[in-house]
């Protein structure tokens, strides 16, 4: 008897195929192996992703210097609200690539039947949000900060339709898709990056920037996407719908909860800011959190690393503790750099990447750095606490998160007041994280699997970075 295993992943639960009297092959090398295994496969799906993020970047740097630091503020708001609501979006991506691999969709055509209808209920929730959002555009104008109302209406719109490509690269991902969610991710960007570009260009106002950038191209993203769903899958037969959206949304509930109180401690102060100081200073402070927020960035890569490691030994009865350490050095190894470079030169950086008046909040913007350093160890201890599955953690985001809006409306007539203000709420959070993470007992039982936890890093990492950047 001969048997071929399928490598085990993730997004591909391995099948044993045994055949009678079947002559033996050579064993594949090493090398080989690795070649076609998943885990190599999604590390593809993290270097699209470091693809996206860079050319998130650039677009966010070249929208900053066409519109001015005045109007920038404005759509950091609307981005900032934006990347808080594409996080619970990308939970549902897990769901779906959890449940795809699991053959609760069907194959081929009946998966491609459940993705169908999934999106073309988003399409409808989102014509539903829309009008919603049209009806009350100025209450919503005035809480984001927006000059222009009809385009702030369009932000929640945006993050449900969204939801659309998050549900299309989660069947992809269960079906071992990872060269097409790859494809799909730097797509987006792109599109982004050409629409976003073409508008400035033209010299469109903030309002039709954000609508160029956002919503009008997240259509070819998914047009592109389905298109590759389809190539993978085939035609859809038409059926009913095998796993209904609803049900998707209560697979991760701490995941989701966690995640998305982290994206509100990570972005409501830009939203905060506008409230309390002018749109050229709130401008200034939104061209600073970008610059700060880099380190974010580096947790999110540690991230990936540390979670389905950390399950994978927690469920083996190992204390992985060592773990956190190691990210949390590594961390530092880059954040303390970066922090003696802002500063010392904040200014210099600030007009050198942003130009225009992003110089104001140059004094704002060291302590602004160490603070974001503080919440890249909050989301490192995050992710250990998911590996472990815990939840009481959820008490304490949703308290930072609470806190954050207040903590600038007790600033005085400075950015720095309110950059000092976030330092110190963030360097509390970090230590109770981190104290839970380290002194909390270790249970096997509780621990969540290593491909569920492979499959959310992979998830959260897209939510996450695309948060990062306002």
């Amino acid at each position: 008897m001969v048997c071929a295993a399928a490598p085990a992943g993730w997004a591909s639960f391995a099948s044993v195929h045994c055949v009678e009297g079947a002559p033996a092959d050579d064993p594949p090398t090493r090398l080989e192996r690795a070649k076609g295994s998943d885990t190599v496969r999604a590390a593809g799906v993290a270097s699209a992703q470091l693809i996206a993020n860079v050319l998130a970047l650039v677009t966010t740097v070249i929208l900053a210097r066409a519109l001015g630091t005045a109007d920038y503020g404005e759509l950091a708001r609307m981005m900032s609200v934006l990347g808080i609501l594409i996080v619970p979006a990308s939970s549902l991506q897990v769901a779906a690539a959890r449940d795809t691999t699991l053959g609760k969709l069907g194959v081929g055509g009946h998966a491609a039947a459940s993705l169908n209808h999934w999106v073309f209920r988003v399409f409808v929730l989102t014509a539903f949000t829309l009008a919603i959002c049209v009806v009350l555009r100025e209450p919503i104008a005035h809480l984001l900060q927006v000059s222009q109302p009809w385009a702030a209406a369009l932000v929640f719109p945006s993050g449900v339709f969204w939801l659309a490509l998050a549900l299309q690269r989660g069947v992809l991902l269960g079906v071992g898709g990872y060269r097409d969610v790859g494809v799909s991710l730097v797509a987006e960007q792109v599109f982004r990056l050409l629409f976003g570009l073409v508008a400035a260009l033209l010299g469109a106002d903030v309002g039709i920037i954000f609508f160029c950038s956002v919503p009008l191209a997240t259509i070819p993203a998914i047009a592109v996407t389905w298109w590759l769903a389809r190539r993978r899958l085939g035609p859809s037969d038409h059926g009913p719908a095998r796993s209904r959206l609803r049900a998707l949304a209560f697979r991760n509930p701490v995941p989701v909860a966690g995640l998305t109180l982290f994206a509100i401690v990570q972005n409501a102060d830009v939203i905060a800011v506008g409230h309390f100081f002018g749109t050229t200073l709130s401008g200034a402070y939104a061209q600073a959190a970008v610059a700060a927020k880099g380190i974010i960035w580096v947790s999110i890569g540690l991230g990936l690393y540390l979670l389905p490691e950390a399950a994978r030994e927690a469920a083996a009865g190992v204390n992985p503790r060592h773990l956190l350490g190691k990210t949390s050095g590594l961390l530092m190894l880059v954040g303390l750099p970066v922090l003696a470079v802002f500063t010392l030169v904040p200014g210099t950086v600030l007009q050198l990447v942003f130009g225009d008046m992003a110089q104001l909040a140059s004094d704002a913007l060291p302590w602004l750095t160490a603070a974001m350093c503080f919440l890249a160890l909050t989301y490192l201890a995050l992710q250990y606490l998911l590996a472990l599955g815990r939840r009481a953690f959820l008490v304490v985001l949703a308290t930072a998160a609470v806190l954050v809006p207040v903590v600038v409306a007790l600033r005085d007539s400075t950015l720095v007041s309110v950059s000092v203000g976030l330092l110190i709420l963030d360097l509390v959070l970090a230590a109770v994280m981190l104290a839970m993470s380290l002194l909390g007992r270790v249970d096997r039982d509780r621990a969540i699997g290593a491909d569920d936890a492979e499959a959310l890093a992979v998830a959260e990492a897209s939510a996450t970075a695309e948060a990062a950047i306002p």
